[in-house]
This record gives structure tokens, C-alpha cells and sequence, in this order.
């Protein structure tokens, strides 16, 4: 049997923990500075759990 292929997509995106949480990093976090408080950019740069029903998709993708 050929061996399933990690989706190249979802390799870069997502990142497994130790005990087999799905991390993934915020979004809005890539232009515009200027109109966002520091505030705000600073919890948006913090990586956050993936949903649970997302997760289940990712952990699919990611061959696990």
C-alpha cells in the first residue's frame, strides 16, 4: 500500500503539542499596524487552539 502524503498546506499552518492539541496562529495580524492597538496586536500574535471541529479536519490532513 502507498503511504499517505502530509498535506503540504497543513503542515505549515498547524502545529501538533505534546499532548495532541492542534495550535494555530491568529489572523488579522499582517498589515494595517496603524489602526490597531498594541494591545491587540500583542494577544493576536499569541498561537490559540484549534476548534474541535476544525481540529478533527486537521489532524486528517496532517496524517494523524
Amino acid at each position: 500500500m502507498p503511504k499517505q502524503k502530509t498535506h503540504s498546506g497543513a503542515k505549515k499552518r498547524f502545529k501538533v503539542t505534546g499532548s495532541g492539541k492542534i495550535m494555530k496562529q491568529q489572523a488579522n495580524l499582517r498589515h494595517n499596524f496603524e489602526g490597531k492597538p498594541t494591545r491587540r496586536t500583542r494577544r493576536l500574535s499569541q498561537e490559540q487552539v484549534l476548534a474541535p471541529g476544525d481540529a478533527k479536519v486537521a489532524k486528517k490532513l496532517l496524517g494523524r
